[in-house]
């Protein structure tokens, strides 16, 4: 079997190794709070920015060349195949993700993208097989061609919906057959420019039972995995009805869908959206909705959607300590939905690229099982609303307050003066912890 990829199986060798293709942190059989580290941690290859980006941007044609040997468009599509597997294999990665189009190329009719499927994904089947590596989760691209500009579940065109209800049955259909644990929709194009246009309420009701069919369909067939959706507030629309996980919860329950659909947080889409990445985490996990997560990070000198390798462990240490919080992944990981960037444009910088990716979220699962052994954070919030174990706010808690009781009650206390908040203190311990 040919080698495309010119780098050794990539170690942990700790870190004193100036090694750059070794873990400095990332130990996978490290057992941290009762697991390993590789189980806290899932890792997953994104198979669009892996296999498939090539370094093209608004203002330049790409600038890496990943046909892997071949012209042919099938044929290219085998080769990714190989070397998804072999890069998966060398770096320890066990889970990837896909859409549709990213495993095999499109043709020119909806016939000749299933068919050209039906002979990529037994290839896949068979490599991971011989890797022992899984998918994570499928899903289809319903956003880059030109039919559906203006949506697709949501388009105003119902011949658009027919077409991309055929992607989505293909990738369900792929995704049992592969074994993902995993469904996700994220709505590219399910949104609106302007509202001169735009029935909003008959689009969000045909989104709504688009995804009730596609859960319909899928359970049918046997897929007992957790159905994503993926928050993000605009690009490529200006107006996406999936903005945030706030928003994204409030459709889910208007609709009835909420037992069947969890969240896919992106870090890069939370922070579009004006939030934390550990926000949008947070609002997931106290609504029981943290499905999974595509680990990325943004740079704030920029205004889109960037998608870089995440590298900033204080984002990851509060991330993972939100993962911990919840109690871990089930069906879901971290799938490291980033790109090198444009100048890093060698097949060794792919490796770098998921090597120091990995080691931050090592490095943030660390400190994060380290903060709540520490205790200090989790004191200072219960010390903080003690206030309502007892007296009036126990009552507030168990449902016996009412308006009048809590205006009697004010009536006896005199002034109230809140406690200092002491976030710089909190900084501090945070910082005391990390760099210890």
């Amino acid at each position: 079997m040919k080698e495309f990829f010119k780098v050794p199986e990539v170690k942990y060798e700790g870190t004193e190794s100036k090694n750059p293709f070794a873990f400095k942190y990332y130990e996978k059989e490290r057992r941290i709070g009762g697991k390993t580290m590789g189980e806290h941690l899932k890792f997953s290859m994104a198979y669009w920015h892996t296999m498939c980006a090539d370094g093209t941007d608004m203002f330049g044609v790409g600038t890496m060349d990943k046909s892997f040997g071949e012209s042919d468009p099938l044929a290219v599509y085998k080769q990714k195949v190989y070397a998804a597997f072999e890069l998966m294999h060398k770096l320890g990665i066990e889970f990837f993700c896909f859409h549709d189009r990213d495993i095999a190329p499109e043709g020119k009719s909806l016939a000749e993208f299933q068919s050209n499927l039906d002979v990529i994904v037994p290839i896949i089947e068979e490599q991971m097989k011989k890797y022992g590596i899984k998918l994570l989760w499928g899903t289809a691209n319903c956003f880059s061609n030109p039919r559906y500009m203006h949506g697709a579940a949501t388009a105003c065109e119902a011949d658009v919906m027919a077409f991309a209800a055929a992607q989505v049955k293909k990738a369900i259909d792929i995704t049992i057959r592969l074994g993902g644990t995993g469904y996700v929709f994220w709505g590219g194009r399910e949104g609106y420019e302007t509202l001169l246009n735009t029935d909003m309420a008959l689009e969000q009701d045909n989104y709504a039972a688009f995804l009730r069919m596609a859960v319909d369909y899928a359970r049918k067939n046997g897929f007992t995995g957790d159905f994503y959706i993926e928050p993000k507030p605009k690009e490529p629309t200006k107006h996406q009805y999936d903005f945030d996980a706030a928003t994204v919860l409030a459709f889910l329950r208007k609709y009835g869908l909420e037992k069947d659909f969890k969240l896919n947080i992106e870090a890069n889409h939370a922070t579009l959206a004006g939030h934390t990445f550990e926000h949008e985490l947070c609002i997931s996990r106290i609504n029981n909705a943290l499905g999974s997560v595509d680990a990325n990070q943004g740079d704030e000198h920029l205004g889109w959607d960037t998608d870089q390798f995440p590298t900033d462990v204080y984002a990851t240490t509060y991330a993972m300590l939100e993962v911990l919080r919840a109690g871990g992944f089930t069906t879901g990981g971290l799938n490291f939905d980033a790109k090198t960037r444009r100048g890093s444009n060698t097949p060794e910088d792919i490796f770098l690229a998921h090597i120091a990716a990995m080691d931050a979220f090592a490095l943030g699962l660390i400190n994060a099982q380290k903060l709540i052994q520490d205790g200090r954070i989790d004191a200072f919030i219960k010390e903080r609303y003690a206030s309502f174990e007892t007296g009036i706010g126990a009552d507030v808690r168990a449902g016996r307050a009412t308006l009048e009781t809590l205006a009697e009650y004010a009536l006896t206390i005199g002034d109230v003066k809140p406690a200092s908040g002491r976030q710089e203190y909190l900084e501090m311990v945070v910082n005391s912890i990390l760099f210890a």
